[in-house]
């Protein structure tokens, strides 16, 4: 890391890197201090998300000071990157503000229902609170057709309008529109309702993704804007050296001012992505499966080939949109996902307690049966060393709430009804990953946040996977993998011309937006890596050409459709460095005690627990037994055998059958 020298006192100092992200249930943070990785997590506050921001940074300054000092920790940072799923929760929950559509007149509005994911969303947003306009109108006549407009989606209870129109005029139109609605509803006043103009997210000819860009912004852009408003006020308050960082699901960071709330769909499991990428390098793995539980919802991809696969059309939920995003799913399957019975079965998900008031057997007045709660009941779970100890679990609140939903449902026993509930959360999980599979057959699961770890056998054994790796930092692994990026931005632009005069003319223009964006960040353009290239579909398949040489990419992507060209800016900073492999000395884990658990044939038995924190490199054994992190436990399944390597991450195979 880099080491700066204070000239009145004379002393050297460690530049600090801090990665916060923000979950469902738990708020997680790393602070990368050279080789070594300070962590810390705290619970989610979705009523205020800036609390647990300021909770986590608190709790991080105890870790490396000894005591609370956030104005010191702030002053010493050089970056500060935050990540949220709030966004992929709220559009897995369904959770956001009523929605006003306002299209041009004539639009065929059924290619934005015309399949299942998107009617139900449509449904969910917008639902009947969309108008047609006619924007060649002039003068008094547009301005009453305007008025008489939004007046009507007010009526009907919107929150916000969108407004996104087609055809060749629509950049021109939705301006003229703009100008009239500012006019007649000035943002300066109180209660002036919200508005995005399509256009003015993003440049894409598909009027579907286009508009189902501007959407989904819209549904998640007011909480976002709140707590990250609130959150860098604090960061200033506190004189915080450098501004806060957003991290994007492109894997790029800009400050709050540069961020879309549609960037930030995503953009914790893209920082476990990087992390993955990270390790598929360093022990030279073909293919990791990535498995990312966390408190909402389990979020799966893959790094094939030490690449993390990216759709130029990213989809979320099922609905193809205007942005690049990593091509994974979130699966509404956590540690805080509600069981309930649907006509005579046991379904998990999509719902959540989230951390307030969290599983039953937080004690915070949830009374719904959790992933958690039935963990804890099986006797996986310790009640009084859970998150360090500082939480003490209430089995009584667990199994009232597993009683009262589930058992007394349908009629049958207690153990069956926690062995249904685990194969149920493992099945749904399973689904999600054999899909990925497909893509690579010899694979390696790679299992992170909070429940990962304690899922990732259960899991691997129904997906048909045979080799398990848990990081050692699994508990906080995607504010951990967000440290391997770099501070980056991405450009692009249409391209309606292939020429030289062009494509010079467009460079320029992404150049200047670059050379400001970097200069808000604190860097020169000169101290920064540039990329150039252009994109085009052939055949269906997107291909790029570098622009190292113009006429030979004029000529490659010529008489080809969607033709983009790009400017990615990279300032480099040093990452955290795994140790090199080293021969170690076998050794065998030491338990720590004996733990009653319910077994996968309903039976209970006793296991042994070991301490994460006191097996050493080298250390090898096998199930069924528990691992026990300050911040998560691995379970170990019956025919399982694990080894703890130089970097104290866990790789844990399948012996059955040999």
């Amino acid at each position: 890391m880099k080491v700066t020298k204070d000239k009145e006192k004379g002393e050297k100092r460690m530049s600090l890197l801090m990665t916060i992200d923000n979950g469902g249930t738990f708020t997680d943070a790393c602070l990368i201090n050279g080789d070594q990785v300070i962590r810390s997590k705290t619970l989610t506050t979705p009523y205020d998300l800036t609390k647990c921001f300021i909770e986590v940074i608190k709790e991080i300054s105890k870790e490396l000071y000894g005591k609370e000092n956030i104005r010191k920790l702030l002053q010493e940072l050089e970056y500060l990157r935050y990540s949220t799923t709030a966004g992929t929760n709220a559009v897995v929950q369904r959770k956001g503000p009523r929605l006003g559509l306002i299209v041009r007149e004539g639009t065929d509005i059924s290619t934005l229902t015309d399949n299942e994911s998107k009617r139900e969303m449509f449904e969910t947003m917008v639902n009947d609170r969309i108008v047609e306009i006619n924007p060649d109108l002039e003068g008094e006549e547009l301005e009453a057709n305007i008025v008489a407009t939004v007046n009507h989606l007010l009526s009907q209870g919107t929150n916000r309008l969108v407004i996104s129109l087609n055809g060749k005029k629509l950049i021109e139109d939705e301006i003229k529109l703009k100008k009239t609605i500012l006019r007649k509803y000035p943002r300066h006043l109180l209660g002036a309702i919200p508005m995005l103009f399509s256009h003015e997210l993003t440049e894409d000819n598909n009027d579907s993704q286009r508009t189902w860009t501007a959407l989904i912004n819209s549904f998640l852009h007011t909480d976002m804007e709140r707590f990250l408003y609130n959150s860098e006020n604090f960061l200033r308050e506190n004189r915080a050296k450098n501004p806060l960082l957003i991290y994007h699901n492109d894997g790029n960071s800009a400050r709050v001012a540069k961020t879309t709330a549609i960037k930030t769909y995503g953009s914790g499991p893209r920082g476990g992505m990087e992390g993955t990428k990270a390790i598929a390098s360093h022990y030279k793995i073909p293919a990791l499966l990535t498995l990312d539980v966390g408190g909402t919802t389990s979020d799966i991809g893959l790094v094939k080939q030490e690449k993390i696969t990216v759709d130029r059309y990213g989809h979320i939920e099922g609905i193809p949109t205007s942005f690049s995003l990593s091509d994974l799913i979130s699966i509404g399957a956590g540690g805080s996902s509600i069981y309930s019975v649907q006509d005579g079965n046991i379904k998990v998900g999509p719902e959540s307690m989230g951390a307030a008031p969290g599983p039953a057997c937080f004690g915070r007045g949830g009374i719904e049966p959790t992933v958690t709660d039935v963990y804890l009941l099986m006797g996986i779970l310790d009640p009084h060393s859970y998150f360090r100890g500082s939480m003490v679990l209430d089995k009584e609140r667990a199994k009232t709430a597993v009683d009262e939903k589930i058992i007394n449902q349908l009629n049958i026993d207690f153990e069956s009804a926690l062995i249904d509930m685990e194969k149920i959360y493992y099945e749904k999980i399973a689904d999600g990953l054999s899909e990925y599979k497909k893509q690579a057959e010899d694979c390696t699961l790679l299992a992170f946040g909070g429940a990962g770890p304690m899922s990732a056998c259960g899991v691997a054994e129904a997906t048909g996977i045979k080799s398990i790796l848990i990081p050692r930092l699994a508990a906080v692994f995607s504010a951990f993998g967000i440290g391997f990026s770099d501070i980056a931005h991405e450009y692009q632009a249409y391209l309606s011309d292939v020429n030289e005069a062009t494509i010079y003319e467009k460079l320029t223009e992404l150049k200047e937006k670059a050379e400001r964006d970097m200069f808000a960040e604190g860097f020169n353009i000169n101290e920064c890596q540039t990329e150039t290239f252009l994109s085009f579909y052939h055949d269906g398949t997107e291909e790029v050409v570098s622009l190292e040489n113009i006429s030979d990419a004029i000529r490659k992507v010529k008489n080809n459709e969607d033709i983009r060209i790009h400017l990615h800016v990279i300032k480099p900073i040093n990452h955290f460095e795994f140790k090199k492999e080293t021969v170690v000395a076998n050794a065998r884990p030491i338990k720590n005690r004996i733990q009653e658990i319910l077994n996968q044939t309903g039976k209970w038995e006793k296991v042994p627990v070991y301490r994460f924190e006191e097996m050493s490199a080298g250390t090898t054994g096998h199930g069924p037994a528990l691992i026990e992190d300050e911040y998560f436990t691995c379970r170990i399944l019956e025919g399982w055998e694990f080894e703890i390597n130089e970097n104290k991450d866990i790789f844990i195979h399948d012996k059955r059958g040999e």
